[in-house]
């Protein structure tokens, strides 16, 4: 049990840690990290499970958001496990770190840089690596089917082995779609993006719908904006403009009112003429 700031209030830490994953999936990261902050307990699991999830919600929050936050958050948590007689969250900590070196490679210097070029084969390597461990590591199969996730999408963001990558995202698809909404939203969103690839309009919106709706039933707010984005973007490529400017629009708006501001400069710029999936642009 954890106590709240009063004195005669308790809550099970897993209530406390979900509701603060479920205020981050709106897109209110700082109130879901304030409720963290705020939540004092003695137990040293407890805590470690508190860190665990403000590192989760931090690294949320500097993708959709622009910030950067995670560093001091994955340290908080990486001391607060490490104080374990049981390694307790450690796949979990190890997975955070491994999609924080991703998006590290990814955006660079605050732009997407997709591919190997101008990156260290050896960095690569090495999150190539950790991410295969994390698949072979997983206590169950959601957590295999991230950690497969993540490895397609370094396969296929950073190594550009993009014929690679499909196999890995079936394999996430399957273990999501019985037990993890988010997970499956993921595999469908990047699947659909080789669907329109290939010119596959049909089967990219059939992937990029449902996808839609799964991260919409997951409350996650920020990732269905980005999601409608793709779905913009397919409008234009089927010749609707209207439709595609006027989701486009509303995508901008409602991402830059919660601050997802990645997801806002992406739909300003569809606006503009810029197509968000051009040169793999279309992560979120």
């Amino acid at each position: 049990m954890t106590k709240t700031s009063t004195p005669h209030a308790a809550l099970p830490v897993v209530e406390v840690t979900a509701a603060a994953r479920e205020l981050a999936r709106a897109g209110r990261w700082q109130r879901a990290l304030c409720l963290l902050d705020a939540t004092v307990t003695t137990e040293p699991r407890d805590r470690a499970a508190l860190a665990l999830a403000g590192a989760q919600i931090a690294l949320e929050r500097d993708w959709f958001g622009g910030t950067d936050t995670a560093d001091a958050r994955i340290a908080t948590a990486d001391s607060a496990i490490g104080g374990l007689t049981e390694p307790v969250g450690r796949w979990d900590l190890d997975f955070v770190r491994l999609r924080h070196a991703y998006f590290r490679l990814l955006l660079g210097d605050g732009a997407f840089r997709f591919g190997p070029a101008g990156k260290d084969p050896a960095e690569l390597a090495e999150l190539r690596r950790r991410a295969d461990e994390l698949c072979e590591r997983a206590a169950d199969d959601v957590r295999r089917g991230w950690a497969r996730m993540y490895l397609g999408l370094i396969v296929d963001n950073l190594f550009a082995e993009r014929d690679e990558a499909p196999a890995h995202y079936e394999l996430a698809l399957h273990a999501g779609e019985s037990a993890d909404d988010l997970l499956a939203r993921e595999a469908l969103r990047h699947l659909g993006d080789h669907d329109h690839d290939n010119l596959d309009h049909e089967r990219a919106r059939q992937r990029w719908t449902r996808a839609t709706a799964l991260g919409a039933r997951a409350g996650n707010v920020p990732g269905t904006l980005s999601q409608q984005m793709l779905l913009a973007v397919l409008a234009r490529d089927t010749g609707d403009e209207p439709a595609a400017t006027a989701l486009a629009t509303e995508v901008a708006r409602w991402a830059g009112a919660i601050g997802a501001v990645r997801v806002a400069s992406q739909a300003t710029a569809f606006l503009t003429g810029t197509d968000p999936t051009t040169g793999r642009g279309n992560e979120g």
